[in-house]
């Protein structure tokens, strides 16, 4: 991979009017390239910079799962704990009797949701391959992702309507999409007796230095805020987000899914940490090398990763993010940590190597694959 090579991939897909700019990063250990192409928005107001701030979208599940690692290193919640003990709304969960059969033919959880299910992404709540079950079609009616976070009820309103929707799979059983990341952030919370934002702003973003990652962007940042896209059928971009959209204070749901916005080298940073066995460049222990451990190894069977094809594509999935198991791709190396943002970014890691990966861009994904750049970008970092 040469930097010239990096740059004509991101050109092209912003000569074709794929995405009005991009950021790509890729560090190898100390050595980091970074290249930044095209404009802010579709108007080309002002150049893509290094430093542009993104709606990052779901790449802030792996953040929001080493967060609640940090309340399992110190002993306030455990791996196995029932995640009644905070969020006794789920207390007593019921299960669709099969998948495909109606919402009011249910039947009790046959155990308690515990803390790994949300980690690991088989709590029972969550999006399948088939959108149109009768229990996923519950399910998107209260998790909606059609509308902003800020558009949300607050979490603990958002809760008792999560509570009244049935599982579609027992806890455990299989692996579902989002809805564990929005519970993780919940959970966080409560078990810290912290606002989610406060708790990331303390122990995560302020000792790694990620200085632009936040639920809001504030008014001196506001000129390095990416304009976002939806692309059109006919190919065209259709503006969703301004900079000005209403990211001037907190969201009423501070997602623990998907509600951050950052930049590529704040990412970078949050993805040394895990590099580093846990251990913040100035020596701080933010997490045990137990934790980065589980977190970046993969927790599914077989079974359930062929179930969740549509989304994992074979591979596999940690805490928060996916774990590359089979090498399907020249990108996808064993043991490959990371994911995908529907507003059009991707952040991985490889341990074994020591590699980082950061794409930024303001044109959303059409669905659960990847995109085209995405590949393209994966391709040419490989």
């Amino acid at each position: 991979m040469t930097v010239t090579a990096l740059r004509a991939t991101l050109r092209r897909h912003v000569e074709e009017g794929t995405v009005p700019g991009a950021v790509g990063l890729v560090a190898r250990g100390a050595d980091v390239e970074v290249v930044a192409v095209g404009d802010v928005d579709a108007e080309g107001s002002a150049p893509m910079a290094r430093d542009s701030v993104f709606r990052i979208a779901s790449i802030t599940k792996p953040i929001t799962a080493a967060a609640v690692l940090m309340l399992v290193d110190e002993g306030r919640i455990g791996l196995g704990d029932p995640v009644e003990k905070w969020l006794p709304e789920l207390a007593e969960p019921m299960v669709v009797r099969t998948p495909t059969g109606p919402v009011e033919d249910v039947v009790p959880a046959d155990r308690p949701v515990t803390v790994e299910d949300l980690l690991s992404f088989r709590a029972g709540w969550g999006l399948a391959a088939d959108f149109s079950l009768p229990a996923v079609r519950a399910l998107i009616a209260v998790q909606r992702h059609d509308v902003p976070f800020r558009d949300w009820p607050d979490p603990d309103t958002w809760l008792g309507l999560l509570a009244r929707v049935p599982m579609l799979h027992q806890p455990g059983e299989a692996w579902l999409y989002g809805t564990s990341s929005a519970l993780q952030g919940i959970l966080v919370a409560r078990a810290s007796g912290r606002t989610f934002p406060d708790f990331l702003a303390e122990r995560v973003f302020e000792p790694l230095g990620m200085r632009d990652t936040a639920f809001e962007v504030p008014a001196s940042k506001r000129h390095r805020f990416t304009s976002s896209y939806h692309p059109a059928e006919d190919g065209t971009l259709r503006l969703s987000d301004t900079p000005d959209g209403g990211w001037s204070g907190p969201p009423r749901f501070p997602s623990g899914g998907g509600g951050l916005v950052s930049t590529a080298d704040d990412w970078l940073a949050f993805a040394r940490l895990l590099l580093n066995a846990g251990a913040a460049p100035d020596g701080r222990r933010l997490l045990t090398p137990t934790s980065v451990s589980r977190m970046t190894t993969n927790h599914l069977t077989a079974a359930q990763r062929d179930a969740a094809a549509l989304f994992l594509e074979g591979q596999g999935w940690g805490y928060g993010g996916q774990v590359d198991v089979t090498p399907a791709d020249p990108w996808n190396v064993p043991g490959r940590y990371g994911w995908v943002g529907g507003t059009g970014t991707t952040a991985h890691l490889v341990p074994a190597t020591g590699t980082v990966t950061v794409l930024m861009t303001q044109a959303a994904m059409t669905g659960p694959t990847p995109t085209p750049l995405m590949r393209d970008f994966w391709r040419v970092t490989a």
